[in-house]
């Protein structure tokens, strides 16, 4: 079976669990991911919101639960496990983020909801690997010269995250109409060929992983066969005894249909997918007040922005529902159980070559 190299560390499966905040993918399931054969993502999302100071002092709360986060998380894999933390660009202490994950040794950083251009700045020096997730060849290109010009770096890693996965969409509104969605399966043959091309310039292997709406070992394999080195999933993940989410959190993607999925407008500015419930209603026709401001997001607007996305995924991630976001991927309604990390990861790799 085909392995999934990271630096010098090994996956023995071509899976990555997908990186979902606020809380969703901490240091349990990441962990567990990992000493399972993949590769564990924790979300760095206002990774200290359990922090007791966190209302108070969020960028410092943040700071120092990634630390712990991280210690956590290799004290469930394994030393020899591939770690890895995804980090939106629209977070508004991007830098002090990736900095604190390369302080703390993480093994690899994804990176996406914006264009990661300055991303090898803040990794210089340091063993950590860095992935940029992009939603079409053009992207990937774009960010790849951006690198080899400015910093004479190549990725070590690219992720495509197409039009079907969950969270923030790195798609125009229009884009994600049925007759007009991009082909995952098409942007993977595209980045694949080029950076075929990328590798003989920069003398070392970059793996392609693609993601987005996929649920199974034919999925996984469709992908492989395609050139990509693995894939990243998330929305399995979550109904999983190891999700760092509520059970009430679990238990909405159990109980969801394929009818309860809706694209909905973030105060990130980009289009995200989610369960539609009471607080995704209630958005469409009011603007939700704001207490406090968490200085979260870059592009954010206090004065005019819908909701507050920091309260509302802390809400629903601690299974308080009703007034909370609950981002998923498109597979959402075919879960019908939770179940352990083991057994789902012996389900995906059960069929693959």
């Amino acid at each position: 079976m085909k392995v999934l190299k990271v630096g010098e560390k090994i996956a023995k499966y071509p899976i990555i669990q997908g990186g979902m905040g606020v809380g969703v993918s901490m240091h349990r399931l990441a962990g567990t991911v990992s000493r399972e054969g993949g590769i564990g993502v924790i979300s760095m999302a206002d990774t200290g919101y359990l922090e007791e100071d966190f209302d108070k002092n969020p960028m410092e709360a943040n700071l120092r639960a990634i630390g712990k986060e991280i210690k956590k998380a290799r004290e469930i894999a394994g030393e020899d496990k591939i770690i890895a933390a995804n980090v939106m660009v629209a977070m508004e202490h991007y830098a002090e983020i990736i900095k604190e994950c390369v302080k703390n040794k993480i093994d690899l950083i994804i990176s996406g909801a914006g264009l990661p251009l300055d991303l090898p700045e803040y990794t210089k020096g340091s063993s950590t690997k860095i992935a940029p997730i992009v939603s079409s060849l053009r992207c990937c290109k774009l960010i790849i010269k951006q690198w080899v010009r400015k910093y004479d770096y190549y990725p070590d890693m690219v992720v495509i995250e197409g039009p079907e996965a969950g969270g923030h969409l790195g798609f125009k509104l229009d884009e994600l109409e049925p007759d007009k969605k991009p082909d995952l399966a098409n942007i993977t043959k595209e980045v694949v060929e080029y950076i075929h091309e990328v590798e003989k310039e920069a003398g070392k292997e970059i793996p392609v992983i693609s993601a987005g709406g996929i649920w199974d070992g034919n999925d996984i394999q469709k992908y492989l066969d395609l050139g990509a080195s693995g894939v990243q999933m998330a929305t399995r993940f979550v109904a999983t005894d190891e999700c760092d989410a509520s059970q009430a959190f679990k238990e909405a993607y159990v109980n969801a249909t394929p009818d309860d999925v809706m694209i909905v407008k973030s105060p990130v500015g980009m289009p995200g997918r989610a369960i539609c419930n009471e607080f995704v209603q209630k958005t469409k026709c009011d603007r939700i007040g704001i207490k406090r401001c968490y200085n979260c997001i870059k592009t954010c607007n206090v004065a005019t922005t819908p909701y507050c996305i920091t309260q509302a995924l802390i809400n629903s991630v601690k299974g308080n529902l009703n007034e909370g976001l609950i981002f998923c991927g498109s597979n959402v309604g075919r879960i019908k159980q939770i179940v352990p990390v083991h057994d789902l990861m012996q389900e995906l790799v059960g069929c693959l070559n």
